[in-house]
């Protein structure tokens, strides 16, 4: 089966200039093209319904039939089958494009259903490129994504813009894909601190084109479980555990930057983007050990800068929305707190734009590029012996890591903020770690993971009360000190359940005891 391994990038039309620019781009002149793309499927989106793709493509006088079948993505590198040849505008001959008889089959069986549901129309500069021993195609694609109905599609339809750099591995290693980006977005000068935003996006224009005529608005989503088996090695579970936070990550980032202006999004986004870097520094401390050389450290240092910049901002949109209904009662739509709120909301606006210009910093690109390059590069080991498999590891090392938990809650016990944050942290590792390594996991020890929840949730609400009120100590309305009791009798009450829940954590077994 033919099949496509791409990288798809996201940049800024402000950076298309100095992207031109680059030395690798300049060398040669870019072959110019105009694509126009249709995409059909039944009135019942059949084709969708098992992630099929079939579109029409036209190049000046040419016409070509597409067929691409769903892949998986890594990292923000893509691989899907892809089947492409010559036809006649609206002939749809699939037993003679596709070579896979069963889908030919199916397609051709429902040939006559297809409809057409939104078009591409774009203008792509393209270069061929030799790189790190390996044979790409880069190329840059600029225009819209237009929807109608599946009866036609009409000039006043919706329209969405195209901007995006597409690195298609034609022959060569895959990680040479992610080498290019690198210096790519390195900029015309090799500066990092003056370069290119250059950033993974995982949805293809197919998809961005069936939402836009669907309608459909993106979801937050929690994370899925983490496929590990005791055949991986130490390197490749937490490969396989870092690709995951990854595509968490781009879900809930990238709905977030490609909103216009400073327009407000959905506080979950925010949220699940923040769980997934958890994760991500979850899964790094509990696999330091077995990972180069200060490898750990190293990506840890580096995404804390990410971290810290969404961390604001949810919490300004927690005091916003949640805690201000939760913790007011009643009061909440009192009208003389009205202008508390719009302090808050203020302030939460100015956060949110912080955690985007955060994002959009070139740096933070560059990385998601490296860290996705270092972990795909890393070999394939052979299949460990049973006495170092990857679930008797696992246990020992959450085994340590629920002692130090224990110490950290005796620590804690009747102590201050700074006692309870440290408690709080230590057992947000230990929850996303059990999580992380669950299916390797006896079964009794998952529902430890849920007594862990319970307890994360008590001590996350004390330290959203506890951060509330180092929020509102700036707001310079004398109506704030009415908001500020409230929250102190809310954080008094709570504190009352605290010593049940240490005292639970203190009873708690051991994983695999």
């Amino acid at each position: 089966m033919p099949e496509e391994t791409e990288l798809k990038l996201s940049l800024r039309r402000q950076d298309v200039r100095r992207l031109l620019a680059h030395p690798l781009l300049r060398q040669q002149k870019p072959a110019r093209q105009r694509l126009v793309n249709t995409y059909f499927d039944t009135p019942q989106l059949t084709l969708m319904g098992q992630r099929i793709a079939v579109r029409e493509r036209r190049i000046g006088r040419r016409t070509l039939l597409t067929v691409k079948t769903a892949g998986s993505t890594q990292g923000g590198v893509s691989r899907r089958g892809e089947w492409e040849g010559p036809t006649r505008p609206g002939e749809m001959d699939f037993a003679k494009l596709v070579d896979d008889t069963q889908l030919a089959r199916t397609l051709s069986s429902l040939a006559g259903q297809l409809v057409p549901l939104f078009r591409t129309d774009f203008v792509r500069l393209s270069w061929e490129l030799e790189y790190a021993g390996a044979r790409i195609e880069v190329a840059l694609d600029r225009g819209q994504i237009t929807a109608g109905h599946a009866s036609s599609l009409s000039p006043d339809a919706v329209q969405q813009n195209i901007l995006e750099l597409e690195l298609e591995l034609q022959s060569g290693p895959v990680e040479a894909l992610l080498d290019l980006a690198q210096a790519l977005a390195q900029g015309p000068d090799g500066k990092a601190k003056r370069g290119l935003w250059l950033y993974p996006s995982s949805r293809s224009k197919a998809e961005r084109g069936m939402a836009l005529f669907l309608g459909q608005q993106p979801v937050p989503m929690k994370a899925e479980p983490v496929p590990l088996c005791d055949r991986l090695s130490r390197t490749e579970a937490f490969r396989t555990i870092a690709l995951a936070c990854l595509v968490q990550w781009q879900a809930h980032v990238a709905p977030w930057l490609e909103i216009e202006g400073d327009a407000p999004i959905d506080p979950e986004f925010v949220h699940q983007a923040r769980v997934a870097l958890r994760r991500l520094r979850a899964g790094l401390h509990l696999f330091a050990p077995a990972l180069p050389a200060r490898f750990a450290s190293h990506w840890n240092a580096r995404w804390q800068h990410a971290a810290r910049a969404l961390g604001e901002a949810r919490n300004w949109d927690v005091l916003a929305t949640e805690g201000w209904v939760d913790w007011l009662g009643p009061m909440a739509d009192d009208p003389a707190l009205q202008p508390v709120l719009a302090w808050i909301q203020s302030q939460r606006q100015q956060a949110n734009q912080r955690a985007r210009a955060c994002l959009h910093e070139p740096a933070h690109a560059l990385d998601l590029l490296a860290f996705s390059r270092a972990v795909l590069a890393w070999p394939t080991a052979k299949r460990p012996p049973r006495s170092k498999s990857l679930s008797r590891w696992a246990l020992r090392r959450l085994q340590d890591q629920h002692r130090r938990l224990l110490l950290k809650t005796r620590k804690a016990s009747g102590k201050g903020t700074k006692r309870r944050h440290a408690l709080r942290v230590a057992l947000k590792k230990q929850r996303y770690a059990q999580e992380l390594l669950g299916g390797l996991l006896p079964k009794r020890s998952r529902r430890d993971t849920a007594r862990l929840v319970q307890a994360q949730s008590l001590l996350g609400e004390l330290n959203d009360l506890s951060t509330a009120q180092a929020l509102l100590a700036d707001c310079p309305l004398d109506e704030a000190a009415v908001v500020l009791a409230k929250i102190d009798a809310r954080l008094t009450s709570r504190l009352q359940g605290l010593r049940a829940v240490e005292r639970a954590l203190l009873k708690s077994r051991a994983p695999g005891a």
